[in-house]
């Protein structure tokens, strides 16, 4: 501990008077959060689709489809709250740069928000990111820095915020405090208003994938804020931390390789995953999830990423296990981002070869729950 020996400064008497005030600077940060609530009030709701399922069953299936959004992904609204919570908090300084550890989706909203405000923004993203997301990034004046691996990104983007001066976002620790949960037109207040005049209100299930955590904390904490009775699940791919984490009540768990699945899925448990707010993790193997995108393509017309189809199989079992016990409601999950970021990885028959997934056998489980309502 420093000891500070006041005796030794005879002009200090009743207290010590520290002024760091900037107006120039004040009056750049009001200027900025400006922009970002402008932005807010141009952007229309996203919407709420229906997933076709045969009428007697009494269940309805819902996709929250967050491409809409002018970065045409989920991650919009948490780049968004993370400009503004870090605006507000006096992290983000003039002419520092902003730098982010991502697997490519955030990064795209990110860069977007850092020109809307005139700071430079540099995305931490490993070799293996599409190279849609790539060009995405850099087309909304964002620089890519590629690292080997996932579990990189961390200490790489710590570092560079460190020699640049700039700010590291850090959107898996900020994710889920940065988002207000109660309310100020987040996904959890949209999704509800927008369920209000279905037949089935109030959904049985909410699901939801996690990259951060920051999604399904903030549609769990809404959930018992405003004193419903949903359940919040969250569909977890393989070679992630977080379901075993979860299962065991550990968040110290790691896997050795990171998730297929770009957006979702840890090899660490983040620290916006709040575990104890969730009601139910289900296990989606990855073929599921191509599988589950490429049926929705083909009999609706959405193309999704598979962290969507992640999402859907497991809305598709819980809605099996509702048809199963004769048990009426709605189930809600989220588009997360366009199929058209992925024509190269989940969409193209070469790149599931040489990943060694076969989507077949899921192909026909979902045939045989079209026609049966039993997913198999």
């Amino acid at each position: 501990m420093t000891t500070v020996d006041n005796s030794q400064c005879p002009e200090i008497r009743l207290g010590e008077d520290v002024d760091r005030y900037d107006p120039d600077h004040r009056a750049w940060v009001v200027r900025a959060v400006a922009r970002i609530q402008a932005e807010t009030n141009r952007s229309s709701d996203t919407h709420l689709l229906t997933v076709p399922l045969p009428p007697e069953w009494d269940v309805d299936l819902y996709l929250k489809d967050e491409s809409t959004h002018p970065t045409g992904s989920l991650k919009h609204r948490l780049a968004r709250s993370l400009f503004l919570h870090a605006l507000c908090n006096g992290w983000i300084r003039r002419d520092r740069p902003v730098i982010e550890a991502s697997s490519g989706s955030t990064a795209v909203s990110e860069a977007y928000f850092a020109r809307l405000i005139g700071v430079p923004f540099v995305a931490v993203v490993a070799r293996t990111t599409s190279r849609q997301k790539i060009e995405l990034i850099e087309l909304h004046g964002g620089r890519c820095h590629l690292v080997e691996t996932a579990s990189e990104v961390y200490e790489t983007a710590t570092r560079l915020a460190h020699e640049t001066g700039g700010h590291y976002m850090d959107q898996f620790t900020y994710a889920e405090r940065a988002t207000d949960w109660r309310g100020n037109n987040n996904i959890a207040e949209s999704l509800f208003a927008q369920m209000a005049r279905e037949r089935h209100p109030e959904p049985a299930w909410v699901v939801a994938t996690a990259g951060t955590g920051g999604t399904s904390a903030t549609i769990a904490r809404y959930v018992v804020y405003t004193g419903r009775a949903t359940g919040i699940c969250v569909a977890d791919p393989e070679n992630s931390a977080f379901m075993p984490g979860w299962r065991e009540g550990d968040a110290s768990v790691t896997t050795p390789v990171s998730s297929r699945i770009e957006g979702i899925g840890r090899q660490r448990v983040e620290p916006s995953f709040v575990g104890t707010a969730i009601d139910r993790m289900i296990r989606v193997p990855d073929a599921a999830a191509i599988a589950a995108v490429r049926d929705l393509a083909a009999k609706a017309g959405w193309k999704a990423g598979a962290s969507t189809g992640t999402g859907l199989w497991a809305a598709y079992r819980i809605v099996s296990e509702m048809v199963a016990a004769g048990r009426g409601g709605s189930v809600v999950t989220l588009l997360c981002d366009s199929g058209e970021r992925y024509t190269e990885t989940y969409y193209s028959d070469a790149w599931l070869e040489s990943a060694g997934l076969d989507i077949a056998p899921y192909r026909r489980r979902l045939d045989e729950f079209h026609r049966t309502g039993t997913l198999g």
